[in-house]
């Protein structure tokens, strides 16, 4: 699983990053690159935070994915990441690195690659410089996208159901049946 990491430097950004055949560690791979086939220094990004994640839940890759990745969003955001470590280790684990490694590894799963952080500021974020920064931007932005797209959503809604002309009109329009 590690050899993984690096598919992106073996590739001449001069020529065309989309390949015909993906290739990687099935768990690994990142979103954008199952789906395109374009690989960049973000699907190792992605495939890194897997890694962070397995390391942290003693989990296969294959049972790791979109939905653990939520599922481990959601223990974070309950304060329940205790639930997440293997039980060998009896608490004997410092909580503030599970925590730091946590948000390490959900910053390097995020769906959208341009979200996801570079390798060197991954870097560092490990040794405890910058992850604060980064994650409170992190959470900033995904509040304000919720927002947006509950505004987007209710107002076009608010719209047809405001403008009682259209309700007419869609009534006429489906008739009697």
């Amino acid at each position: 699983m590690v050899g993984d990491f690096g598919w992106a430097k073996l590739l001449d950004h001069w020529d065309s990053h989309i390949t015909t055949a993906v290739r990687g560690t099935v768990g690994h791979i990142a979103p954008e690159y199952l789906s395109t086939g374009q690989s960049s220094e973000k699907t190792d990004i992605f495939g890194f935070g897997i890694l962070l994640l397995e390391l942290i839940t003693v989990k296969e890759h294959l049972s790791l994915g979109k939905q653990q990745t939520r599922n481990v969003t959601k223990i974070h955001q309950e304060k329940k990441l205790d639930t997440l470590v293997d039980k060998d280790l009896k608490n004997n684990y410092d909580r503030t690195e599970l925590e730091e490694m946590v948000r390490v590894a959900l910053l390097c799963t995020q769906h959208l690659s341009s979200h996801r952080p570079k390798m060197s500021e991954v870097g560092r974020m490990l040794e405890g410089d910058g992850l604060v920064e980064k994650w409170d931007a992190s959470q900033r932005a995904e509040a304000m996208r919720s927002r947006a797209n509950e505004f987007s959503f209710s107002e076009r809604y608010s719209d047809l159901t405001d403008d009682s002309s259209l309700l007419v009109q869609a009534m006429e329009l489906s008739g009697p049946r």
